[in-house]
């Protein structure tokens, strides 16, 4: 089985390369990357004018999982994923039972495996239950599958814990990565503490929160040397810390999500739930300090936090709904959007960050278009135009604040171990 994708401006900043050429692919991987290229009853997938880039990464979802089913399934989300881009998908582990051993990470890549159509490379829990007071099997369940390690949405608020969460994965070669959330500070917050929540009388999140958290993290690497990943950054501080502890030589790095590069508190729709998400949407010296950080390369990669909820969960009093929103389908056009068409970044370096930038955390041997590496592709289009319907999301939920956006530049089709897994209609 083979597919030739013909005549796309490729991309692919692995390997330095930005030219006009064809993407062969042969038995699922990746045979050549040159002008003129054919193979006897290959699919002949023509992408002019489009751009084909290796096969994106978002490296963190939420998958539901066990447990969750009514919100997302590995089938669903893996399909919402493939509408987004995305060819590779690394959910987090707060499912029903907890993803804290190797049998809950076996069974997420055996479900995986049947039922998806992109990768699926699962993260595994820090602590046991992600209770943060006793380590999990953090050896049976890289054995298992699993690529890093984290608590997610529960940080791990004991720096002693976290100090020898880090001393393990470092020895087992995963990266941790952290919630930066010190619960203290934000306990009862509904959004950012700001103009705007005094104004809608909502209970604040300050931004004090995630960065002395940060803080704490930074100096508990630096210790123990450990591979450290903060997840969906979103404060000035904190990105400048980051950068900060990187010029320094730290293997740390950071995140960040289309809706915090995208939207400010001020410009949320006044108590609606789709706008309430942790970290919450900070203020908009925040989000420009965001993408200065991703121009300026102390974010190494976007990723959605895709958060599924169903309607009867999230469609309540903004106090009493559940943190959180979908992303997978939307995120390429925001990228577009908000950094590439006003002129903060450049394409190469939007496909450094949905690619080589993941994949120097997780190291999961894909990002590349490579000969002999995976067949995975991106193909994309910085020019047409499509409304996001939520309605029509393949995702099991309809949390999204970007409901009848429309767009200019979005994902054209996705291939996955060469076959075409999505294409749009």
């Amino acid at each position: 089985m083979s597919i030739v994708i013909k005549n796309g401006r490729v991309i692919d900043p692995a390997s330095e390369t930005d030219r006009i050429a064809d993407v062969l692919i042969v038995d699922g991987r990746i045979a050549g990357v040159a002008p003129h290229l054919s193979s006897p009853r290959a699919e002949v997938f023509d992408a002019a004018g489009m751009i084909v880039a290796p096969g994106f990464i978002d490296m963190h979802v939420h998958l539901r999982e066990p447990g969750f089913e009514h919100a997302e399934t590995i089938e669903s989300g893996s399909r919402a994923a493939a509408a987004g881009g995305f060819t590779s998908i690394c959910p987090m582990p707060n499912t029903k039972p907890v993803n804290d051993s190797a049998m809950v990470t076996s069974y997420i890549v055996e479900s995986a495996r049947r039922k998806a159509v992109v990768n699926v490379f699962p993260i595994g829990a820090i602590t046991k239950g992600s209770a943060g007071e006793e380590l999990a099997a953090i050896g049976a369940m890289k054995d298992a599958g699993a690529v890093a390690i984290s608590d997610d949405g529960l940080p791990v608020m004991n720096a002693r814990v976290m100090r020898r969460a880090m001393e393990f994965a470092k020895s087992y070669g995963l990266p941790v990565i952290q919630h930066c959330e010190d619960l203290n500070l934000s306990a009862g917050g509904d959004m950012h503490e700001g103009a705007a929540s005094v104004r809608w009388g909502l209970r604040g999140i300050p931004a004090a929160s995630e960065d002395v958290m940060v803080a704490r993290d930074l100096l508990l690497a630096q210790l123990t040397g450990a591979r450290y990943h903060v997840a969906h950054i979103s404060t000035a501080n904190a990105v400048g810390m980051v950068e900060f502890a990187r010029a320094r030589g730290l293997a740390v790095t950071a995140e960040a999500t289309p809706h915090h590069f995208t939207l400010a508190d001020t410009g949320m729709a006044p108590y609606d739930s789709n706008y309430k998400m942790k970290p919450p949407l900070r203020s908009a010296g925040h989000r420009e300090a965001v993408i200065a950080g991703i121009a300026s390369g102390a974010i190494q990669a976007i990723a959605t936090d895709h958060a599924p909820h169903p309607g009867s969960e999230k469609m309540q009093e903004f106090e009493r709904c559940p943190f959180g929103i979908i992303g997978m389908e939307t995120a390429l056009g925001l990228a577009l959007e908000e950094l590439v068409a006003p002129g903060r970044i450049t394409l190469c370096r939007l496909v450094e960050l949905f690619t080589t930038g993941p994949e120097s955390v997780l190291r999961l041997g894909r990002g590349t278009l490579e000969p002999g590496g995976p067949g995975d592709v991106t193909i994309f289009s910085t020019d047409v135009e499509w409304t996001y319907d939520v309605n029509q999301s393949f995702s099991r939920s309809r949390n999204s604040p970007f409901h009848g956006r429309t767009f200019r530049g979005g994902p054209m089709a996705t291939v996955v171990n060469g076959e075409v897994v999505w294409r749009r209609a």
